[in-house]
């Protein structure tokens, strides 16, 4: 049985993760993308779907024991697990290589104390769980295989199959390390080379410190922070620069319920807002590349601009059910694809011109294109901004006159506005200032109550929607404008959980609501991080740490958080970790140390 979203871990190369619970099982594995089928699905489903146990032996009538400690090395994604066993005290060392060649997982046990007996239990199961492979030794090695994949078993242990399943059964001593990895290539390919563990051990625990030096935040929340943009990092596929808005699919937004979609694409607005954050944290090269990405995937039909595309750019992203897997704790159906991909959502356009107008800001070598490219989407955002859309959520109901939709849609013509007026593009800028004009009318005309002094969630509904907290942010309204402030009043009084977390929108229970579907969600972590920068713009600073230390306290051992809280359940939901929840507390904290509003 899987554990708790919370209790695992991200391990990973820049092209692919593998998530590792307390007990030392591997239950989530694609390769060699992200977007792979997974060899290890047990995530989603149950043992027989595929999982990699590396831990103290124990009863096969008994739950295997969980690590009493683990932590990552430094500021790294090196996980260290130990386990306090009767006999001793054994630690597990457990990583993925930046790659440069084959894909490999590599874990290293070493004896601390006594000696203990371990044991690997190896299940391989290609295409989501769904296909058993050839296994066989080739030359001295174990190798799986099923139609275009092989994976390969290296280890100094000795090892035995049985039930389809391989075994290792050793025992360490204090000072004994004994390796195991696994290697993917494709399946008509030579064999991988054969693994050097200790070397790739100190060659990643050098990339990672390496990188970290770059960062130029050193404020109060630093641990945070890095832990933060390291699983941003992680979360980057390294050959093109896309960034994944995390690692898996399906892990429910409300357990046992439908809301489970795939999250192994790049979302344009979780990019760009990731790209911001590691801009104002000193990594360029990350947002060089990302703005690359972008114009390929964009390339020469930005009018056809799609909300997500694959980590290479890829534009067909089917939506499709895995009926094999029961999901995780019974969250069916398993989605792969998402068929969200084509849906209009007329924010993207704001999100993205932001995010290229900071590249500018912050001196990235300019790109004419990119200048051209956001010309391009102002064009047409003339002639569609006022048009009904899906929205930031991607709902599954009709289309609405979504408000944060149009603020957003100001957001690009402002941004390319000041791009003309920099001086480094031209554009009829005379006919955009009117259209921002004509923007900023409509939505204070038509997005906004006045009796209860709030904005909506779009024209004429009475629903609130956590986005408007983005409203400042944007510079659509400065913070000390009578409604911001009852917007943020509103929405603390109607979208606020017992424990002062933020609901993104009113959710139906058992019935279709707004966003068409039945059910409901937890604490949307990101919409609390947005409530905390709101409270210290209009001058509620200990109000703002105060939440923001709540939120930190919400995060795992390891620092990671998923996308929701569930406030009855007390736990963390939603795929995991999520870029979407990590870049908002990076830009909290900036925003909070700057005020100077944090305690100690």
């Amino acid at each position: 049985m899987a554990g708790r979203i919370e209790d695992y871990a991200l391990i990973g190369d820049m092209q692919t993760a593998a998530l590792v619970c307390r007990d030392g099982t591997v239950d989530w594995l694609c390769l060699p993308r992200f977007d792979s089928h997974a060899i290890f699905a047990g995530l989603l489903g149950t043992e027989e779907h595929g999982f990699w146990r590396l831990g103290p032996a124990h009863a096969a009538d008994s739950e295997p024991p969980t690590a009493a400690r683990r932590t990552y090395r430094g500021d790294s994604l090196i996980l260290e697990s130990e386990w306090d066993t009767p006999r001793g005290t054994v630690r597990v060392t457990d990583f993925m290589p930046p790659r440069d060649g084959a894909p490999q997982l590599i874990r290293i046990v070493e004896g601390v104390t006594g000696r203990v007996p371990m044991r690997s239990v190896l299940r391989m199961r290609f295409s989501y769980g769904r296909v058993v492979p050839w296994v066989h030794k080739h030359e001295g090695r174990t190798v799986a295989v099923a139609g275009p994949d092989s994976v390969w078993f290296d280890t100094s242990a000795e090892t035995y199959g049985k039930s389809l399943t391989t075994y290792a059964d050793f025992t360490v001593a204090p000072g004994d390390r004994i390796a195991f990895t696994i290697s993917w290539e494709p399946s008509h390919k030579e064999p991988p080379p054969l693994p050097e563990p200790e070397q790739s051990l100190e060659a990643t625990e050098e990339f990672w410190r390496k990188w970290v030096e770059q960062c130029t935040y050193h404020g109060p929340y630093r641990e945070a922070v890095v832990r933060s943009l390291i699983t941003l990092k992680a979360l980057t596929y390294a050959p093109t620069g896309g960034i994944v808005a995390a690692p898996t699919t399906s892990l429910p937004e409300d357990i046992g319920g439908v809301r489970n979609w795939d999250y192994r694409y790049t979302w344009l607005r979780d990019a760009a807002i990731t790209l911001s954050s590691l801009l104002r944290t000193g990594y360029r090269e990350e947002a060089r590349a990302w703005r690359e990405w972008l114009l390929r995937a964009v390339a020469g039909d930005p009018e056809n601009l799609q909300i997500m595309y694959g980590i290479a750019g890829e534009r067909e992203l089917g939506e499709a059910e895995l009926d094999w897997l029961p999901g995780y704790e019974h969250s069916a159906p398993v989605r792969v694809g998402n068929g969200a991909a084509h849906q209009l959502q007329l924010d993207v356009y704001g999100e993205v011109t932001e995010a290229l107008h900071l590249a500018h800001m912050t001196g990235l070598a300019r790109n004419d294109y990119a200048s051209l490219l956001q010309l391009k989407l102002i064009r047409y955002l003339e002639d569609h901004w006022d048009e009904p859309d899906e929205g930031i959520w991607e709902v599954r109901g009709p289309r609405r006159h979504f408000v944060h939709s149009k603020v957003m849609a100001w957001v690009a013509v402002d941004r390319t506005i000041k791009l003309i007026e920099s001086g480094d593009a031209d554009g009829p800028l005379e006919r955009w200032k009117e259209l921002r004009d004509d923007i900023h009318r409509d939505v204070c005309e038509k997005g906004y109550d006045k009796e209860r002094n709030t904005f909506t969630q779009s024209y004429g509904s009475q629903e609130l929607d956590a986005s408007l907290l983005l409203i400042p942010q944007m510079g659509f309204l400065p913070p000390d404008d009578k409604r911001v402030i009852g917007t943020i009043e509103a929405i603390q009084r109607e979208l606020s959980t017992s424990d002062g977390f933020i609901l993104r929108y009113p959710t139906s229970g058992g019935d279709e609501g707004v966003d068409g579907l039945p059910g409901d969600e937890g604490a949307f972590l990101a919409c609390s991080f947005w409530m905390a920068d709101d409270l210290a713009m209009i001058g509620r600073v200990d109000e703002a740490r105060k939440l923001f230390e709540k939120l930190l306290a919400l995060r795992n051992d390891l620092g990671l958080l998923a996308e929701e809280w569930d406030p009855r359940l007390q736990r963390q939901v939603g795929n995991f970790p999520q870029a979407f929840s990590h870049v908002p507390l990076i830009d909290t904290a900036l925003r909070l140390t700057a005020s100077g509003a944090y305690g100690g």
